[in-house]
């Protein structure tokens, strides 16, 4: 099996800490989500996640004017330069100190860096080569304490600096003879925004007691003196010390100039050599509530939501809100059009995954949601949690249709749904029995018992009605639904059971279980055909407050969750672990391990402890010097599983807690991680010899011989030559050439029609090809239903999508026409002598215009 998977994007959460940021046009927002970054495009109603990631939480973010290039910076300062064009990294800097904030000037030839209580300004990176991109060009010194926030003019002559001692600086970029710094102080809190008024040197400062004080200068942007080159009098200063003389060693290791220092005073804001120099004096305070204000909108974080608010009409333009505690279960539409989440608050999340937004939340859990699944005709997701619930959701009118409750109080931990989302079962984690209610009427069938153990985890057989449940009692027990709910067989295993999935076909069962095994066993005649042995596949990090090492600690991991790809040939298993392992299960090797997450924030990433964080009294992370009674020494609860709440501070422990497989890509909970298929990193050419070249399949195409040209890109299998031979074919021949292909290629093409018609505009043409192949090679399709479900699945996908999409269109133009038919009868325009269309008839017109494949596929 050849494959490759990529990192696509990250649903679940929208906003960590750190600052957001609006594009020029301010049609987009990038906000920083743990250590990558999310771009919001509030016009077109998308999200995107960049493909880079840094060392640690993404603390400070920088855009330049232009909109190509953005600086992240993370807590330990260190920086990473981004195209925003290409999505690579350009160049890797480290400022060695936490960094505040950065800020481009609005020209983009510099960019002003905050840290401890020293501005840094850069020359920006341009559009040549270059061998260092950050080069220091001065060095400003003046407020006390740590810099907080900082501003530009419009011109980019000056800058002003806010600063944790309630002062803000007014710096010159250039050597102005009438403003080289100059203090303000009127605030009693510190300083968190300051704002330049437009086209002027005028200044906003606001505080964290929600003050807000309004200078007035004396001069305006035009009055300011350039002056000689020559440093004035208070920019001479002694030589740099501290943090000045370890960036001016640094820089003469590298072989550049020294860069110019700037220190300010206080008591600094006068006249010298009878020069009249720029003065401020305050206008008023307000009191005003703290928001960051760009133009028409208000961007504002908390709490992990992201609200983007349009001031003037006083609504919201843009809302998301990620999980707040930690995302536990997710589960996959059949037709791949949305994601459901489940979270340790008590949320049911649905996103779509065209726009990766979440679109409803359901909130009627009172605690933790452990499972959740959808039916399998998509319009209902079920949700188990620990309040005792079962619930199930209602995609059509966003509400909750059914609550399933149990005669006694249980927790339920595990949940499973039948093939015709009839039968709805959930295991108890308290009371070890498994409780079966009917979706249409609500009413308790059935309580299964037989387990010694919580039951960890249900399967539904996707053929037969046969329910398998696995426990820590170290069994794996299958139901037969349709017997009086007996139990069929009993499978014996090693260990206890934590996860249990069916293959798509029903042969095949895997298991879970805690000795870091997964054994797989045939359903029918509950013998068990192999297993694969995983714990060493786990490399477990070590946790700052661990005991043992990391290889002591692996001993006790085990995988968590398993889930089979869909055409049955791998598993993909998760755990306690950064890595997720995709096995083949025939040759029950490892085909591949996915590291996904290099967040050092994360607890357990690394495994060895950092010395540096080693005192003679043992490790800096177990030191608590508030617990209050006497032992510095913090101990975490007993059983605790994630992460000790009872701590003042935890860093979040790494760990995968729910995977699932879609026909081109595989989703994991960790916040919500997705991996594409990557098709574009591997020339995989099909039966290819000399005379299969680009010129060739051209000359077939200009010879009008469409089926040998087809299968001569496919054999090349280049996918721009393929669309541009595929788009070269007359609309009236698409049925001759689908019937004159091999049987061989008829699949590559349907998986290849599947995937353009997800991006392509030509939507009627590639429909016609979908249409002509499925109803040509039907039945010879039907046989290998199994291997092409993939690639049925996607094109039921994008189908599905396109058909809401020119629904939505067509009941848009026919409200238009009623408006304008309205609007006319209103100012008693002359009619046509003809009868207007009837509504049935607009609506059918409409339908034949954007394409009656559409409906006949659907």
């Amino acid at each position: 099996m050849k494959f490759a998977y990529k990192f696509s994007n990250l649903l679940g959460a929208v906003y960590r800490r750190g600052n957001l940021t609006f594009s020029r046009d301010g049609n987009s927002v990038l906000s920083p989500v743990g250590n990558r970054l999310s771009v919001f495009d509030l016009r077109n109603n998308k999200s995107e996640t960049l493909p880079v990631s840094t060392a640690k939480n993404i603390t400070s973010v920088a855009l330049s004017p232009d909109g190509n290039l953005a600086i992240l910076v993370d807590e330990d300062g260190a920086a990473l330069l981004v195209s925003l064009v290409t999505r690579a990294v350009l160049h890797h800097f480290h400022f060695h100190k936490p960094v505040h904030s950065v800020s481009f000037s609005p020209d983009g030839r510099k960019f002003v860096v905050t840290k401890e209580n020293v501005a840094l300004m850069y020359h920006a990176p341009g559009k040549t080569h270059e061998f260092n991109a950050f080069v220091l060009d001065k060095s400003y010194y003046g407020p006390y304490d740590e810099t907080t926030c900082i501003d530009w003019t419009d011109d980019s002559k000056c800058f002003v600096v806010g600063s944790k001692d309630m002062t803000s600086w007014v710096f010159g970029a250039e050597r102005w003879t009438n403003l080289i710094y100059y203090c303000l102080g009127a605030h009693k809190d510190i300083i968190v925004g300051c704002f330049f008024e437009q086209g002027s040197l005028d200044l906003y400062t606001v505080s964290q007691d929600g003050t807000l004080c309004i200078w007035e200068s004396d001069t305006e942007l035009d009055g300011l003196l350039l002056g000689d080159r020559e440093k004035p009098e208070e920019a001479e200063s002694e030589e740099p010390q501290g943090e000045a003389a370890e960036e001016e060693e640094t820089r003469q290791e590298d072989g550049q100039p020294p860069s110019e220092v700037i220190r300010g005073k206080a008591d600094g804001n006068k006249e010298k050599d009878g020069r009249e120099n720029v003065r401020y004096k305050r206008r008023g305070n307000l009191v005003c509530p703290d928001r960051c204000v760009t133009g028409d909108r208000l961007r504002v974080p908390c709490l992990g939501q992201l609200l983007v608010w349009e001031w003037q009409s006083e609504s919201y333009v843009f809302k998301q809100q990620g999980h707040f505690n930690n995302m536990a279960a997710l589960a996959y539409s059949p037709d791949g059009q949305y994601v459901a989440t489940g979270g340790d608050d008590g949320k049911v999340k649905v996103w779509n995954t065209n726009s990766s937004l979440c679109f409803v939340t359901f909130s009627e859990h009172s605690s933790s949601v452990t499972s959740v699944a959808f039916t399998s005709r998509g319009f209902v997701i079920v949700s188990a949690s620990l309040d005792g619930t079962v619930r199930a959701f209602d995609l059509h009118r966003y509400r909750n249709f059914r609550t399933f409750t149990s005669p006694r109080p249980a927790q339920f931990s595990c949940l499973a749904v039948d093939g015709s989302g009839e039968l709805v079962c959930a295991g108890a984690q308290d009371s070890f029995e498994i409780f079966i209610w009917s979706m249409q009427t609500g009413r308790l069938l059935e309580v299964l018992a037989g387990h010694e153990g919580p039951v960890s985890g249900l399967s539904f057989n996707p053929v037969r009605s046969i329910l398998a449940s696995s426990s820590w009692d170290r069994t794996v027990k299958l139901w037969d639904m349709a017997d009086s709910w007996q139990t069929k067989e009993t499978l014996r295993l090693t260990s206890d059971g934590l996860a249990v999935t069916h293959r798509p076909d029903g042969q095949e069962l895997a298991v879970a279980t805690l000795d870091g095994e997964i054994s797989f066993w045939n359903p029918m005649t509950a013998m068990q055909t192999g297993s694969i042995l995983g714990r060493h596949d786990l490399q477990m990090g070590r946790k700052e407050t661990d005991k043992i090492t990391a290889k002591q600690a692996a001993k006790g991991k085990s995988f968590t969750t398993l889930c089979y790809s869909a055409d049955g040939q791998s598993i993909l298993a998760g755990g306690q672990s950064k890595f997720v392992c995709i096995y083949n299960i025939k040759e029950q090797i490892l085909m591949k391990k996915f590291e996904i997450s290099c967040n050092l924030s994360l607890d357990a990433m690394e495994e060895y402890l950092d010395r540096r964080k080693m005192t003679e009294f043992g490790s800096l992370a177990l030191m608590d010097e508030g617990v209050g009674d006497g032992d510095t020494v913090a101990l975490s609860l007993p059983g605790v599983r994630k992460g000790d709440m009872s701590s003042r501070h935890f860093k979040p422990e790494i760990r995968v807690t729910s995977l699932h497989f879609s026909p081109t890509e595989w989703k994991l909970s960790l916040g919500l991680l997705i991996y594409s298929l990557d098709s574009g990193v591997v020339f995989d050419p099909f039966d290819l010899d000399l005379d299969v070249t680009p010129s060739s399949v051209r000359r077939q195409v200009r010879e009008a011989a469409w089926a040998a040209a087809i299968v001569l890109a496919f054999r090349l299998n280049e996918s721009a030559l393929t669309r541009e031979v595929l788009e070269a074919v007359p609309h009236e021949q698409i049925e001759v050439v689908c019937s004159s292909l091999p049987d061989v290629y008829v699949e590559k093409l349907l998986s290849f029609v599947a995937t353009e018609l997800e991006k392509s505009s030509h939507l009627q043409f590639y429909l016609t090809w979908a249409q002509r192949l499925l109803t040509l090679h039907g039945q010879k399709l039907k046989n290998r239903s199994g291997a092409i479900l993939p690639t049925i699945q996607a094109l039921q996908k994008s189908i599905q999508r396109h058909f809401e999409d020119l629904s939505k269109l067509c009941d848009w133009n026919i409200y238009t026409i009623r408006y304008a038919e309205a609007l006319s009868r209103q100012r008693g325009l002359k009619r046509p002598a003809a009868e207007p269309a009837s509504e049935d008839e607009v609506s059918d017109a409409m339908s034949e215009e954007s394409g009656e494949e559409v409906h006949m596929l659907t």
